[in-house]
């Protein structure tokens, strides 16, 4: 089975890099490839989790809703992207639930960061998916952590998919910069030896990132953004579909295969 999910947050990336961005551009951009994101899900009859931050949905409830009418779920990914508070996990988790009328049973850190597994059971989530067990300069190291999923403080945790051997991510950056038959040819051994994939990227990378050159985004992340993240995307997914492989939503996942 192969897991699609979307971090969707108020865009403020370009702020993270020193530039500026206003709050309503940093939705407009989310919500923009957003769209786009859940027009290719359709083509496709795909369903996918939605790690929502509870700041984005307060500000665009119809997005969220029309998330929930197309089938999808809804997890949290925090109430703000650049600001945490313990108890943010609990609200964001209620308010998303108040949002969507639906259970909330996901959970995400912004950027993949450490959390508290004991606070993320004391919020009520039945999985964390916030792991990169991988290596990366100035931001993961993660080569200690399992590479599949374990259960810690009574969560489950999913971590996002990495090879087998040198475990290179196969998370949004790598679909921007490796080449297509490298990207297919581990994510082909990875779901051979895992029995699933955890993918995720942002519904900001399918917004043409290339047409805001004042946003100072890295080539590695404009590459392939918009239109062209898309058909990237669309090749992984018709290749699945030939094999037969399905798709789901991690909630499902998880009660279903899992627990």
């Amino acid at each position: 089975m192969i897991l699609l999910g979307f971090d969707l947050e108020e865009f403020d990336l370009p702020i993270e890099l020193g530039k500026e961005i206003n709050f309503d551009e940093q939705l407009a951009v989310s919500t923009i490839g957003n769209a786009a994101v859940l027009a290719l899900l359709k083509k496709y009859n795909i369903k996918a989790t939605f790690y929502c931050t509870a700041n984005y949905a307060d500000h665009k409830p119809d997005v969220i809703k029309q998330i929930i009418a197309d089938g999808h779920e809804v997890a949290s990914h925090g109430y703000y992207h650049s600001a945490f508070a313990t108890e943010d996990l609990l609200r964001s988790r209620l308010r998303l639930q108040e949002i969507t009328a639906d259970a909330v049973t996901g959970f995400r850190m912004p950027r993949m960061m450490p959390v508290d597994e004991e606070e993320i059971s004391k919020a009520g989530y039945v999985y964390n998916s916030s792991l990169n067990p991988t290596w990366l300069p100035g931001r993961y190291n993660n080569f200690d952590q399992p590479r599949t999923y374990f259960y810690k403080s009574g969560v489950l945790q999913l971590p996002a998919s990495v090879s087998p051997l040198l475990r290179i991510p196969l998370f949004w950056l790598s679909f921007h910069n490796l080449p297509m038959w490298l990207l297919k040819s581990l994510c082909s051994s990875t779901l051979k030896k895992d029995g699933y994939l955890n993918l995720y990227f942002h519904p900001w990378e399918f917004f043409d990132l290339a047409t805001k050159p004042q946003y100072g985004l890295p080539s590695y992340i404009v590459r392939n953004s918009g239109q062209k993240l898309l058909k990237r995307l669309s090749e992984i997914i018709e290749g699945a579909q030939s094999k037969q492989i399905a798709f789901g939503r991690t909630g499902d996942f998880v009660e279903t295969f899992i627990r």
